[in-house]
């Protein structure tokens, strides 16, 4: 599957060396009819590793934005406006989409068009002359804001709680059948502990690009949430339960070994102190997957899906090696 291979790209080498952290880098979604912003983009973020994604279509924007940890949506056009403002409505209105600030621009605009961008959702309109400083800087504060959210999780670049519940409560009033299932990993802070906060940065960062391409491949029209730390939320059709949770665990457990130093690699476990105080023996991080499913319009609110999921994965975890498992139990 192409996605493995590259989580593997992504992800490698272990902590056998020590890498320097990584610079920030800037992910640009752009498409421009009979304009050139990005010999403007580029003129000014090369400094800062920045990687431009072209999209024509609506549905290759999607794409992007669910391979890459995408800044910003830059449209730029010399035409009308009509139909970049369809995209920007068109944006706003995904659930997945929404999170990422758009930017317009646009040299001679209908000021009937800046007002009916900013209308559909764009967090900002450049226009007239591309002034090179003053755009920077007004670009760079829109991703600024962006990574403050509250709503995105800024590490993984995932909608986070607040759009994880809407997510849930818009599938609950739309009366759809649909499966959530709470991902997180086994003995993970004992990892973290072990080899520090870089290294337990870097497998989450795994995890999330494991889940995300594995529910993108399978299912398009799936949800990936990051809640925080090591606890995912993922929301797709109850059909598509057995075939997902079960890729994502077999790509876990093929990847997560190269985590790992060479030595505890081979030995199959890592020694570290517990919350008691007491040196304990931790085996290689493994994945548990709780899955809840509202058929028949089961579930009224988030809330009583939330306490038997709790329940669920505490079941889940109990259970060695990675795993899922879905909940037989009427709702209580």
């Amino acid at each position: 599957m192409l996605s493995t291979k590259n989580t593997i790209q992504g992800n490698w080498p272990g902590p056998t060396t020590t890498e320097p952290p990584r610079g920030p880098i800037y992910h640009f979604a752009l498409t421009q009819s009979e304009i050139n912003i990005d010999f403007h983009l580029q003129r000014f973020f090369q400094s800062n590793n920045m990687a431009v994604h072209y999209f024509d279509a609506f549905e290759e924007l999607v794409t992007i934005c669910q391979r890459f940890p995408i800044d910003i949506i830059m449209i730029g056009s010399r035409g009308s406006g009509v139909r970049e403002v369809e995209l920007i409505r068109s944006i706003k209105d995904n659930v997945f989409l929404r999170i990422v600030p758009v930017v317009m621009f646009h040299p001679q605009p209908d000021e009937n068009i800046v007002v009916a961008a900013y209308q559909a959702g764009a967090e900002d309109f450049v226009y007239g002359d591309w002034r090179d400083k003053l755009v920077q800087v007004r670009i760079k504060r829109v991703i600024e804001r962006s990574r403050r959210d509250l709503s995105i999780n800024p590490s993984t670049h995932l909608p986070g709680p607040g759009v994880i519940e809407s997510e849930v409560a818009r599938q609950i009033s739309m009366g759809a059948q649909f499966a959530v299932c709470y991902a997180d990993l086994d003995n993970f802070k004992a990892y973290n502990d072990y080899y520090g906060y870089y290294y337990g940065d870097r497998v989450i960062h795994l995890t999330s690009r494991v889940i995300k391409d594995v529910v993108f491949d399978l299912c398009r029209e799936g949800f990936v949430g990051h809640i925080a730390g090591d606890d995912f939320i993922f929301v797709i059709p109850p059909g598509e339960v057995d075939r997902i949770c079960g890729q994502i665990i077999r790509t876990f457990d093929v990847l997560i070994p190269w985590r790992y130093a060479n030595a505890d690699r081979e030995q199959g476990f890592i020694r570290t102190v517990n919350r008691r105080g007491q040196v304990e023996e931790y085996p290689i991080l493994t994945i548990s997957i709780a899955v809840l499913i509202n058929e028949n319009g089961e579930f009224s609110h988030i809330g009583e899906m939330a306490r038997m999921l709790a329940d669920l994965k505490t079941a889940t975890k109990a259970k060695s090696g990675s795993n899922y498992m879905i909940e037989r139990r009427r709702k209580y």
